[in-house]
């Protein structure tokens, strides 16, 4: 199998005549080459290039592979042992294909896969629904997942005109600021919008992240394009 030959030559990587900056890496030196290629994945899953997914998806496992190698050097665990336990969790978190469970849409099933969840010795500590958000996501991305945690508990919006009004309402606050020329309001009241807008993406069914990186992508493309005239424009072409 494909796999394991990949995690064979990682050990052999690894290994005493193996390269020297391979044996040199640590999980701390690995976690930003984890954050490029996994960015590098998005990014290739955007432009719907197959051919090139296939590569990125393959340094992605890599990364995964590397810091399992570690893990095993250090005997904690190994390769295996990840495979196993994500191939539990799937089989415990889906009662209603590998059990008796019985459901009637995906919402269900997110349900049933939060209770299910909380069982779990990993989470069995875990006191607020937002223990278990990564400290790491990027601010979009983490203000979208504490909405989505949050909503059984109806402190925000939970439509979309309740949504709208709270866009507008601020906004006016956002305006109020800029005549009072008060900075450090109008630096409060910007993100607080940026949140109130992240609510208005959930109610919609879009993640705000996503599309943010489709305009972004369209304005470098359009930019590029009127660079590109510029700078012809300068040399006379």
């Amino acid at each position: 199998m494909e796999f394991y030959k990949l995690v064979e030559v990682m050990k052999k990587l690894r290994g005493p005549d193996g390269c020297p900056w391979d044996k040199e890496q640590t999980l701390e030196t690995l976690k930003k080459t984890l954050l490029e290629e996994t960015y590098e994945v998005l990014e290739v899953m955007e432009e719907k290039n197959h051919e090139e997914l296939k590569g990125e998806l393959g340094d992605l496992l890599l990364q995964i592979v590397f810091q399992s190698e570690i893990m095993e050097e250090k005997k904690y665990f190994s390769i295996d042992d990840v495979c196993r336990e994500i191939t539990e969790k799937l089989i415990r978190r889906h009662p209603h294909i590998f059990g008796d469970i019985e459901v009637k849409d995906s919402e269900e099933v997110l349900t049933n896969w939060e209770e299910i969840k909380k069982l779990e010795k990993a989470h069995k500590h875990r006191e607020s629904v937002l223990d278990g958000i990564p400290k790491a996501l990027p601010p979009l991305e983490k203000a979208y997942k504490i909405q989505s945690k949050i909503k059984k508990f109806e402190i925000e919006p939970s439509n979309i005109q309740e949504s709208l009004n709270r866009i507008d309402s601020l906004y006016e606050d956002f305006k109020k600021n800029i005549n009072e020329n008060n900075e450090e309001k109008i630096k409060n009241k910007y993100g607080e919008i940026l949140f109130a807008m992240t609510n208005f993406a959930k109610l919609s069914n879009f993640d705000a992240s996503e599309e943010l990186r489709k305009v972004i992508k369209e304005f470098e493309k359009n930019f590029r394009e009127k660079e590109m005239y510029i700078n012809k424009n300068k040399r006379g072409e």
